[in-house]
């Protein structure tokens, strides 16, 4: 058994406003084999406006009485920190104290074997300096290895450990500067098809305040990987008006949850046949939103 083996991770989860989606979080991670041996920490936010109180303190009576894990500790905002404050806060406090992470938000349901995976990887990887992570998703694409590497870091379900979270550079403008110095901008960007150089860009502008953006260059940035499962262990369910970043309706990311673990340790490369399959997927998803606001626009305009 895994758990007789090593040290459990600690599970940080970041919480707001979104009552449903953070009962279906929680109850998700319930299932998981591992949860009534896993210490649970949770950051509530505090509302930023007065409109919102409420949804705030509706959350703050659920978390109180969720049970089913080792341990519930948790963490009420007295102000507004906003989502990248509060993780970075969060997740430095936390593996800081622990050594090693596993980090949720409140919109992402898990597979019951999600802490499995987690743990034995953090386990079977933790003296790999090259491996930056471990994410819990990935998109829905068919016919990847039973697990591979990519360079750079995710944000839907995911573990690290302290010494490979120092690496995180909260100064977008540094990252920004270093990529143009090494001309990594369409690299970064897995070959134009997906906007990560903007993302970043719009963070240094006060446009968006993404956290994931920099993690993510910050990784890429040291030449570091992460590790993917071929099915992922997470589903994003936040994709609605209530969410940070993305408020936009859509199925393009919905995967069916692997239910079934098993875990044996490669080679720490990037998979390069993996990132192209990916640069695909971000093509095609660019390609049926464009229909799709092209159908929208001709629907307005009749």
């Amino acid at each position: 058994m895994i758990e007789d083996k090593m040290n459990l991770a600690p599970i940080v989860l970041f919480v707001y406003n979104r009552l449903d989606l953070t009962k279906q979080t929680v109850e998700a991670l319930q299932k998981n084999e591992l949860a009534n041996k896993s210490e649970l920490f949770i950051f509530s936010d505090a509302a930023k406006t007065e409109n919102i109180q409420f949804k705030v303190n509706r959350i703050r009576e659920y978390i109180k009485k969720i049970s089913g894990f080792k341990k519930v500790i948790i963490f009420e905002r007295k102000e507004n920190w906003g989502l990248a404050n509060s993780v970075i806060d969060g997740v430095t406090k936390i593996v800081n104290k622990y050594g090693k992470i596993i980090v949720l938000e409140d919109d992402l349901v898990t597979s019951p074997y999600f802490l499995s995976f987690m743990n034995k990887a953090l386990e079977l990887y933790k003296d790999e300096a090259k491996i930056a992570s471990i994410h819990g998703y990935i998109y829905p694409i068919k016919n990847l290895p039973e697990t591979f590497f990519i360079k750079g870091a995710d944000c839907w379900g995911w573990a690290t450990w302290k010494d490979k979270w120092s690496i995180f550079e909260s100064d977008g403008k540094k990252l920004l500067d270093e990529i143009k110095k090494k001309n990594l901008e369409r690299e970064i960007d897995f070959n134009g098809s997906y906007g990560y150089t903007k993302m970043l860009k719009d963070q240094i502008k006060g446009k968006n305040n993404s956290w994931a953006v920099r993690w993510y260059i910050s990784v890429f940035l040291k030449d570091m990987i992460t590790l993917y499962p071929g099915q992922s262990y997470v589903q994003n369910i936040g994709f609605d008006s209530d969410a940070t970043h993305c408020k936009s309706k859509t199925d393009l990311f919905k995967i069916n949850l692997n239910n079934q673990f098993k875990l044996l340790k490669i080679n720490p490369n990037e998979n390069f046949i993996c990132r192209k399959k990916i640069e695909n997927f971000f093509n095609s998803i660019n390609t049926s939103f464009y229909k799709r606001l092209k159908l929208k626009i001709a629907s307005l305009i009749k």
